[in-house]
């Protein structure tokens, strides 16, 4: 495991015309992150950015609208993740909000039918006889299976928010921030984003016709949908983006919620009143993840389309179950991709610059995580591989990155030297898919390191950990804990607060066999501050004396005026 280096981040102005509701160190936080007027730390939703400058919305409205008009069946198709369900869910429900009333919902079963809108899938979906099919969260790297719809007569509405390749698919339209040429402001909504601005455009086609006879249904509605998909998918929170999710997060906080939503923050044990972006990239969207990975994600898309809350708290308490049984499946799989980085050590080969990993008993869903955990322990760009299906000969690959590796590219340059090697491939900077060849995973290992000795060099593949600098003695205190905890959304691209400080130890313990609890003091202070190292436990006993790289937070669970730090890093002083 690589030890991350701590590098405090360069100090910037707050700027002027701060309310008093918003303490100094916050304005710190934000000005250090950009934000250095309290519209660019707080965005609201009423300056969310609007969609005219979205390509493709005039042509997917259209049809929309004839769609609806004309009472013909809309199916909706998702993916089989978070983003890829809240879509689909947002897509229903946005549609049956604006009048349609033939609206079905579709989602691909990762072991039967691959990526997204494959042919498999479109022939399955003859059996609903749909009129005009929208993708969310993929299809702009459908062709096959676009091709296969419109052979049947149906329309197919593509919206996305993933890199396009060379060639797009034969749509009836496409809409995506991402296209090139398009001049929407803001590249980083998710697949979620993407169809809730859809569906801004076509409220706005509707009423400038006259078609809204039911009155002008409000789509912030949707927002809570809309924000844990964008959370859970890891893309930036630029402002937009954090509009959005500020916006979703304040109705999941007041209890306004879908039932499937609300169930689900139940099942996780977390107050919906102090609900966080955190809670939802930790505990919400891996519950709805896990359905897509291990079983039918057609169970999470139910639970969010569900108004009835019995109903809704049963599918919540199932997919607490399934992500149980991801959490076994996923440790399973790491200790194996563990145990074979440490081999190729004790063979004298070392740790490969961009790891290539594989075993045939793994499983394809759970892949991802666990490039993204050997990613995070080695910090280094990171490939894991199962078969599609048990005995298969077609490899599923995901693959993690590192800031200023982006695999995407990556993947597109060890395709373009190699023609036909890579079979299908798609993804953003630090996330990527891919399917190959059992037969040729060897060559295209070799091709994939030979790509990463030509990029990365030393400056990349060393792990950094940005600090806020240090918490003056008087800031440690619940007033700032929370006022942290609440000035978000962090995530993706605006990063939770993190500090850095020397301390001295004065006591330790060992909680349920892999966490730290420790209590410390501050040079400064004469109090002692409870911490906690979650998966800290190494075997050896810390230093005295320790340099920590930590989060301030309250601590619910003692009450009252009760703060901890948690810990993220800890190293002898």
């Amino acid at each position: 495991m690589q030890v991350p280096r701590i590098v405090r981040r360069a100090d910037a102005s707050p700027g002027a015309h701060w309310p008093d509701s918003i303490p100094p160190l916050l304005r710190r936080v934000y000005a250090a992150r950009g934000a250095s007027t309290p519209e660019l730390a707080r965005p609201r939703l009423a300056d969310l950015l609007a969609p005219d400058a979205m390509d493709g919305l005039e042509g997917a409205t259209a049809l929309l609208q004839q769609a609806i008009a004309a009472d013909r069946h809309i199916v909706v198709v998702g993916d089989f993740d978070c983003d890829g369900a809240t879509a689909c869910a947002t897509g229903v429900r946005g549609l049956r909000l604006l009048g349609a009333r033939h609206v079905s919902h579709a989602v691909p079963n990762r072991m039967v039918h691959g990526y997204g809108l494959s042919p498999a899938l479109v022939d399955e979906l003859a059996a609903l006889q749909p009129d005009l099919l929208l993708t969310v969260d993929h299809g702009i790297a459908c062709h096959a299976g676009i091709e296969a719809a419109r052979a049947r007569g149906w329309q197919v509405v593509v919206s996305d928010h993933h890199l396009p390749g060379p060639r797009l698919p034969a749509a009836d339209a496409i809409v995506n921030p991402n296209l090139p040429g398009d001049g929407f402001p803001s590249k980083a909504l998710a697949g979620v984003g993407v169809v809730f601005y859809l569906l801004l455009a076509l409220r706005r086609r509707l009423r400038d016709a006259g078609a809204l006879v039911a009155g002008e249904p409000d789509l912030t509605a949707l927002l809570d949908l809309v924000a844990v998909g964008t959370v859970a998918d890891l893309v930036p929170l630029d402002a937009n983006n954090r509009r959005l999710v500020a916006a979703g997060l304040r109705r999941l906080r007041a209890g306004h919620g879908c039932a499937g939503l609300r169930a689900l923050i139940e099942v996780c044990g977390r107050d919906p009143a102090r609900l966080t972006a955190a809670d939802i990239g930790f505990a919400i969207g891996p519950r709805l993840n896990a359905a897509g990975r291990l079983e039918d994600m057609a169970i999470g898309i139910e639970c969010l389309l569900s108004d009835d809350a019995g109903r809704a708290r049963e599918l919540a308490g199932l997919l607490n179950g399934i992500n149980a049984e991801r959490r076994a499946v996923q440790q399973d799989m790491t200790d194996a991709a563990e145990a074979a980085l440490a081999g190729a050590v004790l063979a004298g080969t070392g740790t490969p610059l961009a790891p290539c990993l594989f075993d045939p008993q793994w499983h394809p869903g759970v892949v991802g995580l666990v490039a993204s955990k050997m990613k995070e322990r080695l910090h280094r760009p990171v490939l894991a591989f199962a078969p599609a299906e048990p005995g298969s000969d077609l490899l599923r690959g995901s693959a993690r990155s590192i800031p200023g590796f982006h695999i995407r590219d990556a993947l597109a340059a060890v395709d373009s030297r190699h023609p036909g090697l890579i079979q299908r491939f798609g993804g953003h900077a630090m996330a990527a898919g891919l399917s190959l060849a059992r037969g040729d995973l060897p060559a295209f290992e070799q091709a994939w390191l030979a790509h990463a000795a030509a990029v990365l060099d030393d400056g990349l593949l060393q792990a950094e950990l940005l600090s806020d600098g240090e918490l003056r003695p008087q800031e440690f205190d619940r007033f700032h804990a929370e006022a942290l905890r609440d000035g978000g959304p962090w995530g993706q691209g605006f990063p939770e607060p993190l500090f850095d400080g020397r301390f001295e130890l004065l006591d330790w313990r060992v909680v349920a066999e892999r966490h730290l609890k420790l209590s410390l003091r501050h040079p400064d202070r004469r109090e002692p501050l409870a911490a906690i190292h979650f998966g800290g436990w190494r075997g050896t006993a810390p230093a005295q004396h320790l340099h920590l790289a930590y989060r301030l937070a309250p601590d619910d669970y003692r009450g009252g005026q009760s703060i901890q730090l948690v810990v993220e890093h800890l190293a002898p002083a």
